[in-house]
């Protein structure tokens, strides 16, 4: 998959997006959906929500029962959900990516805003080699070094999402602590620096600061990150990593408070030439 090309994932989305209308257009329960294809009401809930893969004969079976005759709109729909079925290119990492993370870099690779608060460490997407090779140590104990290099090219791999020719907007709130806590040696840490005021210079990057000094703040939650993208069909998902899974929340009332928390956090934050004043301040002293 290209840089900003649609993926598997947010084909699968756009595909259970349209079963949904189509099912609720006809009144049909996901009870009745399910049975139709001999599954249950909530495989029916998980192939609408996009989060799994899609067997040709149940989608042909659903469009039958949801009076879909035209063969046009019926192939339109079919070969949505072929499509839908193909790996990314990401999928050749999965032996050594937890299980959840390769449904984020789909959709990550296919928004067209990237928001995130992030309060560990820099965000993957900002991240130098020798930074990420640093994180990805400390949180593989007893990997080999084989796996450490192939989950650090994966990263390399996905930061060329933000120099390519229709790169994402990518706005980030980094806590001061994710900057003060060191991965890696001194040079390791002035590398990281220079390399967050030279990319925080593009225009398609919109990097603040949120310093200790202003206090309490709307991220007390943690890091997480709001991914909206061009398909109008397609409402904007919310990702949370935890220790060991990840959650996605797509419902209004949820995202609404987390883009209501990262409002405040950039309002609240120095904006990015004052923040990029900071990070030199920061380089200088490392």
């Amino acid at each position: 998959m290209s840089a900003g090309e649609p993926g598997s994932v947010v084909r699968r989305m756009l595909l259970g997006s349209q079963l949904r209308r189509l099912r609720e257009a006809r009144g049909i329960t996901r009870e009745a959906a399910g049975y139709s294809i001999r599954a249950s009401e909530s495989k029916i809930s998980r192939m609408e929500l996009g989060r799994v893969s899609f067997k040709t004969r149940d989608v042909e079976d659903l469009l039958t029962l949801y009076g879909i005759t035209d063969e046009a709109e019926r192939q339109q729909l079919l070969s949505l959900a072929r499509e839908a079925n193909v790996a990314g290119w990401w999928h050749s990492y999965s032996d050594v990516l937890p299980t959840w993370f390769p449904t984020y870099v789909g959709l990550e690779g296919a928004a067209h805003l990237i928001r995130a608060y992030e309060v560990q460490f820099v965000h993957g997407l900002l991240q130098t080699e020798d930074y990420a090779r640093a994180v990805v140590r400390r949180g593989m104990k007893g990997a080999s070094e084989a796996d450490v290099e192939r989950r650090v090219t994966l990263r390399m791999e996905r930061q060329k999402y933000l120099v390519a020719e229709n790169a994402p907007d990518f706005h980030i709130v980094l806590d001061e602590a994710a900057l003060r806590r060191p991965y890696g040696d001194r040079e390791v840490m002035r590398g990281q620096l220079q390399h967050l005021v030279e990319i925080s210079e593009r225009s398609n990057v919109r990097l603040q600061i949120m310093p200790f000094s202003f206090g309490g703040h709307s991220g007390e939650g943690g890091s997480f990150t709001v991914l909206s993208f061009p398909e109008s069909d397609l409402s904007d998902v919310v990702y949370l990593e935890q220790l060991t899974s990840a959650l996605y929340l797509d419902k209004r009332e949820d995202v609404a408070q987390y883009e209501q928390a990262l409002k405040e956090l950039q309002q609240d934050s120095p904006g990015p030439d004052e923040s990029r004043d900071l990070l030199r301040g920061l380089l200088q002293l490392s």
